[in-house]
């Protein structure tokens, strides 16, 4: 009689939490995400967690002294080659998300408005070239901006230089152009997803009261696709702070970006702390251009 009063008492508890679940539906969706986030939560705070540790060692000869300060960070503000290094980084960064920013749009609008049932084909077509290895995408940018590369042959076969053009390689000209096509497709479809959700009858309604093709996409087109092309700025901004290989392969000495510089701390010169101390910079940096971000999306959205 025990055993059969617990065994009917037992599904008291199950059923108390299932009517929790379904008064609270945030709940539901919360225990479904919670494996996913606190996977990527750990995965997150703990190589971050060791990389401010480690920003605030130092090295000293060939030894890694485990000793907590801020001495990293001084050298920093101090030397004014890594100011310069920012600068630039943000400046190449920048002009590259501008550059792409306004070049993809006129294509998100077309695969929008005017590519009908074809949209999946057209987005098939746009994204194909980005299925290859980044690597050969760069080295078949260099054959194209080289001293005898396509675009130095043809000005000079058509005679309107008598000398290769030294700027469209080994420059920061060469780091933005790659830069640009590299991540072209990642502002191409938040783009694309924002006027593929505008209303049709909004356009349809300014056209009845006698607005022109110039206006109805400036007064409503261009307004409503503004979170697209703010997030088109985020993915593309984000990524091309961080960029080391593009500069090696198309970069001259002018062209050294901060994520270089990273990599060389924690390559060849074997000092871990500074690159650790680096990597945080470049990380906050990146994160105070992410709220500007964020901010300009919200006073869009209103």
């Amino acid at each position: 009689m025990t055993f059969t009063g617990l065994s009917s008492r037992a599904p008291a508890h199950p059923g108390a939490v299932t009517r929790f679940l379904h008064r609270h539906e945030g709940w539901r969706g919360h225990l479904l995400l919670a494996p996913t986030l606190i996977l990527m939560t750990v995965a997150i705070l703990a190589p971050l967690g060791m990389t401010l540790i480690m920003s605030t060692w130092f090295v000293q000869g060939y030894d890694v002294i485990k000793s907590p300060g801020l001495g990293n960070y001084t050298a920093m503000v101090e030397n004014p080659m890594f100011r310069v290094l920012i600068w630039r980084t943000l400046t190449i960064a920048l002009t590259c998300t501008l550059i792409t920013v306004f070049l993809v749009y006129p294509v998100a609008y077309y695969l929008a408005f005017h590519t009908g049932r074809h949209k999946a084909i057209w987005l098939l077509v746009i994204t194909l070239p980005f299925w290859t290895s980044y690597l050969l995408r760069v080295f078949a940018w260099r054959v194209v901006l080289g001293h005898e590369g396509v675009i130095n042959s043809g000005l000079m076969s058509l005679g309107f230089i008598s000398e290769p053009i030294s700027a469209l390689l080994y420059s920061q000209t060469a780091v933005t152009i790659v830069l640009a096509h590299s991540w072209a497709a990642f502002a191409v479809v938040p783009i694309f997803v924002s006027l593929e959700k505008i209303n049709r009858s909004y356009l349809e309604a300014a056209a009845d009261l006698g607005d022109s093709p110039a206006r109805r996409f400036w007064r409503i087109t261009l307004p409503l696709s503004l979170p697209g092309i703010v997030a088109a700025f985020v993915m593309m901004f984000v990524p091309t702070m961080g960029e080391y290989i593009t500069p090696i392969m198309v970069g001259g000495p002018d062209s050294m970006m901060i994520g270089n510089l990273v990599q060389t701390m924690f390559g060849p010169m074997n000092n871990w702390p500074a690159g650790a101390a680096l990597a945080v910079v470049m990380m906050l940096t990146i994160a105070l251009a992410g709220l500007v971000f964020v901010v300009l999306n919200k006073l869009v959205q209103r």
